[in-house]
C-alpha cells in the first residue's frame, strides 16, 4: 500500500468493523461529527478520546495509519491554533510584550480546537479504512435513496465520488513521475530555492490536469463501449444487509453523544 496517501484506501484486517454494513458506518460517522460539536469540556473530550481509541484499535489497523491520515492538515491545525491564540482575550495574561498580550483563554481554546479537528480527521478515516470504495458508494446511495422524491439522483452522486477517490492515487503517482522526469533534466525540486519551487509546482499543474482530463475521457469512452447508461435499471453484485451488530454500532454513538452532552 502506498503510505504517502491514505485517502480512499481500504485496509482489510477482517475485524468486526470491516464486516458492518456501510450504511451503519456512515451513520456512525455523522453521529461522531455531532458528538464533536457537542464536546465543550475537557472531561467530554477525554471520554471521547478513550472511545475513539478503543474503536480504532478494534479495527486491528495500526494507530499510525490514523495519525498519518491527519498529517496533510497539520498546517491548517497550526493556523487555527495561532488564530485562536491571538484573537481570544480571555482569562489570565500569560505573556505581555508591549501592547501584545497572550491570554490563557486563547491557548486553551486553540488547543481545544486543534484536538477537536485531530479527532474528527483521524476517526472518520476509519470509514474509508474499513470499507471498500464500492461498498462505500453503495452505502451512501442507500442512505440518500429517500431523497429521490426530491429530484436527487444518488447513483450519479455516488459514482462521481467513487471515481474521484479512485483517481486520487493515480494522479499522485503521475505527479511523482513528472517530478522525477523534471529532476532528470536538471530541475530537482529539493535543490531549488523556495521561489523556484513555487514556479515549478505551478508548471506541474498543467500536465497533471491534462492527464486527468485525458484519463476521464478514456474512462467515458470505455464505459460507453461496455454499454453503460446512466439511470438505467441495474442489479447489485453485493447486497447490503443490516444486522444486529450494525444497530449496536449506531447505538454506541448515540450513548456516547448523550454522555458527552451531559458532561
Amino acid at each position: 500500500m502506498n503510505e504517502r496517501l491514505l485517502l480512499g484506501r481500504s485496509i482489510e484486517t477482517g475485524s468486526w468493523v470491516h464486516k458492518l454494513d456501510a450504511r451503519s458506518k456512515i451513520t456512525g460517522m455523522l453521529l461522531y461529527l455531532a458528538i464533536i460539536l457537542l464536546s465543550h469540556s475537557w472531561a467530554a473530550m477525554g471520554l471521547l478520546a478513550v472511545f475513539s481509541v478503543l474503536v480504532m484499535l478494534s479495527t486491528r489497523i495500526p494507530l499510525k495509519y490514523y495519525i498519518k491520515s491527519a498529517k496533510p492538515l497539520r498546517f491548517l491545525m497550526l493556523f487555527i491554533f495561532i488564530v485562536q491564540m491571538l484573537s481570544v482575550k480571555e482569562g489570565e495574561a500569560w505573556l505581555t510584550l508591549g501592547s501584545f498580550s497572550l491570554y490563557e483563554g486563547g491557548l486553551r481554546l486553540g488547543a481545544f480546537s486543534v484536538i477537536r479537528m485531530l479527532f474528527l480527521v483521524t476517526f472518520t478515516s476509519l470509514l474509508t479504512f474499513t470499507t471498500t470504495p464500492g461498498k462505500l458508494n453503495q452505502g451512501l446511495e442507500g442512505i440518500l435513496s429517500p431523497f429521490r422524491k426530491l429530484g436527487l439522483k444518488p447513483d450519479r452522486l455516488t459514482m462521481m465520488i467513487g471515481l474521484a477517490l479512485r483517481f486520487i492515487p493515480t494522479i499522485l503517482d503521475e505527479s511523482q513521475i513528472i517530478l522525477k522526469a523534471q529532476a532528470s533534466r536538471g530541475a530537482d525540486l529539493k535543490e531549488l530555492p523556495l521561489k523556484e519551487k513555487g514556479r515549478m509546482l505551478v508548471s506541474l499543474l498543467v500536465p497533471v490536469i491534462t492527464s486527468a482530463f485525458r484519463r476521464a475521457q478514456d474512462l467515458v469512452y470505455s464505459m460507453e463501449a461496455r454499454g453503460f447508461r446512466m439511470d438505467a435499471p441495474r442489479t447489485r453484485y453485493h447486497r447490503l444487509r443490516w444486522g444486529t451488530a450494525d444497530t449496536l454500532f449506531v447505538v454506541m454513538f448515540i450513548i456516547m453523544g448523550v454522555a458527552v452532552a451531559v458532561l
